[in-house]
């Protein structure tokens, strides 16, 4: 697989596995993303140009993918819409990207015979209650609960179909949350860790009780390169790190990096549609491919991205304050 293209690559977990890429592979790479809100050119200026193309352009659009796909040895799709609260104030655009990009994305895939990972979110499988053992593996039912895990769903079903319909060769991935370098401030851990950089209180929605089974991007990024060069055509896996934590333990983690109070935290309004709990078994990618996380404990893990945002602290300044005043809004 010497040319790799990978839509939202400009994106938070695409950006970390073009990053994962560059380091650990010989690969060129080229990079499909529409640049909206939550993608970032500079999260990709660091890499080098001779390695490494931006194309600025949307999934659903069959003349711009299809010429992109039949150049590439692989492509690892990313691109996706994926904030809960926004497909509940506009389901739309989730139908686009998700549905119908993906969709075009496995027309040039069928039409060019070309390798497709396709990245998907644990989300399709609804949620767990908190006092329930289990957790989610490839054989749990869908069970979607908002208009982004829908659409998500159908992408995956779209994928399973074009492999035994038409002999597209791809795999897909389902993984847990995902933190590390490169996130949007409108998501829980960087918008935690931001506020209190800036000397403010973390917010916790609710009872702080939602559980989450967070996984450093850069962990997903290898489990993502390991079952694109050796998963089984059709297969799906499940991306996990063991990392339960409840939302009151995430923030209480990073205060005490900081040095704070573990009561410093101001309680909001619950986000609408909160699932309770997700949970993954990744048995199957340790087994089968021999994939472990490189963090193997959370707080490792959000050691290293609580230094990147401290680091970076210039990267997300531009979106800060308008993240706060949406939130304050929705009384978040």
């Amino acid at each position: 697989m010497n040319r790799i293209l990978v839509t939202g690559g400009a994106g938070f977990i695409g950006s970390n596995f073009v990053h994962h890429l560059v380091r650990h592979t010989d690969a060129h790479l080229t990079v499909l993303d529409l640049l909206t809100y939550a993608a970032s050119e500079a999260s990709l200026t660091e890499l080098p140009q001779d390695r490494v193309d931006l194309v600025v352009g949307d999934i659903a659009e069959a003349d711009v993918v299809e010429p992109l796909v039949a150049e590439h040895d692989a492509v690892v799709h990313f691109a996706a819409e994926s904030h809960n609260d926004n497909s509940l104030d506009d389901p739309s655009p989730f139908i686009r990207t998700n549905i119908i990009g993906t969709f075009t994305i496995l027309e040039a895939a069928r039409k060019s015979d070309t390798r497709l990972h396709h990245v998907s979110t644990d989300e399709v499988y609804g949620d767990l209650e908190l006092d329930d053992p289990k957790r989610f593996t490839e054989d749990t039912p869908y069970n979607p609960s908002s208009p982004y895990s829908a659409s998500k769903a159908g992408s995956d079903h779209l994928v399973r179909a074009w492999v035994r319909s038409f002999g597209v060769r791809a795999t897909i991935s389902n993984c847990s949350n995902n933190y590390g370098p490169w996130q949007h401030v409108e998501k829980f851990i960087p918008r935690q860790i931001t506020n209190v950089i800036d000397g403010g209180r973390p917010k916790l929605y609710g009872d702080g009780l939602n559980v989450r089974d967070w996984i450093h991007a850069d962990d997903h990024s290898s489990a993502v390169l390991r079952i694109l060069q050796r998963g089984r055509i059709g297969e799906t896996y499940l991306i996990g790190a063991d990392g339960e934590r409840n939302n009151r333990q995430v923030v209480t983690a990073i205060l005490e990096h900081f040095g704070r109070g573990a009561d410093e935290i101001d309680f909001v309004r619950d986000r609408a549609g909160h699932d309770r709990r997700y949970a993954i078994e990744s048995g199957k990618l340790r087994a089968e491919l021999g994939w472990a996380p490189r963090f193997h404990d959370f707080e490792s893990g959000l050691a290293d991205t609580i230094a990147w945002y401290v680091a970076h602290e210039d990267w997300g300044r531009p979106a800060k304050a308008a993240t706060e005043a949406f939130y304050a809004t929705k009384g978040q």
